[in-house]
């Protein structure tokens, strides 16, 4: 599944991009295949290096190692990303150059995502084509990465609804570029490289405002709806198809040394702004509450809200993260805003006062 090759010779652009959009030296002559609906924009200058300068540069394809196979199976989520990119094209024409540099150039989805990653994280002194040196020799040498970046994308296909296709997934969604960095970040905080890892995080953080630190263990099948603000502390471990929506924290206490963060585990769905705090277990299946506090163990399969966090009931679905069904806790905060307007109307007591007074 290394480097799954695709169409090679798609084009739906005008024929001064030729000059421009190819690896290695490669020019593909555009002029007969190029669709009707691009002849009338013969004219109009396309710089193409402008829209992302790397390829101004010369990039050439990575060369892949003996040892890194490739499948004969195919890879339908990058025939589907492929597929969609074309349509967008063809319906988008602005567009074409952004489809064609980002994913109809490449060979493999390992490519485009190192493409697409790079440009988005470079800065003037971490050029795109160094960041793109190191997501390559990464990412098509990793065959755990490839699942995951693999299954990530099917996430955010299935769970979020404002995901339209996995082609926008690849390109535009922040929790997604987030997570496969932290990828390769991580790969190289265990091989040693951790200063470069420690720079891709600041990266990751400064861009997409999502801080996961590299050690951090982060399991496939992740979705990270929106992102913004969302904090992954050193020694947190997050499990497989485990949902989490933007503002989630999950640190430490600042009082601890060592291992300090929380583990959640496979299926879990933490909502919106949830602080799970401390070297904790999250059980299988557990569904946390926007706005939460939680300081103690959850059990598996169960539902805890408030501040601090209490078990208020269970779920039934195996794995909540997958249903995305934040509104399982109704009950519960309805009677939760019962009790805030009648506390108000008794002067503030709660319902344990209440009781104790008889009212």
């Amino acid at each position: 599944m290394a480097c799954l090759s695709g169409e090679k010779n798609w084009v739906s652009l005008p024929k001064m991009l030729s000059h421009h959009a190819s690896l290695n030296g490669d020019k593909r002559d555009l002029d007969d295949e190029k669709p009707n609906s691009f002849r009338s924009q013969s004219t109009t200058v396309y710089r193409l290096e402008k829209v992302f300068p790397v390829y101004a540069l010369g990039i050439s394809k990575p060369d892949l190692d003996s040892d890194v196979s490739l499948s004969n199976l195919g890879d339908p989520i990058w025939d589907a990303v492929r597929s969609e990119a074309k349509l967008e094209a063809e319906r988008e024409p602005i567009l074409s150059s952004f489809l064609y540099a980002s994913i109809l150039a490449h060979d493999c989805l390992e490519q485009a995502l190192g493409f697409v990653l790079a440009n988005r994280l470079q800065n003037p002194t971490l050029l795109a084509t160094q960041l793109m040196d190191i997501f390559y020799d990464v990412m098509l040498h990793d065959r755990g990465i490839q699942r995951s970046i693999r299954l990530d994308v099917q996430a955010f296909k299935d769970r979020d609804p404002s995901c339209l296709s996995y082609c926008s997934a690849l390109l535009y969604l922040k929790g997604y570029h987030s997570i496969q960095v932290h990828r390769v970040a991580h790969a190289l905080w265990r091989q040693g490289r951790k200063v470069l890892a420690l720079a891709l995080q600041s990266r990751i953080s400064e861009v997409f405002g999502i801080d996961i630190h590299p050690a951090a263990k982060i399991g496939e099948g992740i979705l990270l709806d929106h992102g913004t603000g969302l904090v992954i502390g050193e020694t947190a471990v997050v499990g497989n198809r485990v949902s989490l929506m933007q503002g989630v924290t999950l640190g430490g206490t600042g009082k601890e040394i060592g291992d300090r963060h929380p583990k959640v585990g496979d299926g879990a769905l933490i909502g919106a702004s949830a602080n799970i705090l401390g070297n904790i277990k999250i059980g299988e299946g557990a569904m946390i509450a926007a706005g939460s506090l939680v300081l103690k163990d959850v059990p598996p399969r169960s539902m805890v809200a408030g501040i601090p966090a209490k078990v208020i009931g269970y779920v039934d679905e195996k794995d909540p993260s997958l249903t995305m069904k934040h509104d399982a806790t109704k009950d519960f905060f309805e009677h939760a805003a019962v009790d805030f307007r009648d506390a108000r109307s008794t002067g503030g007591q709660g319902p344990e006062e209440r009781m104790k007074k008889g009212v």
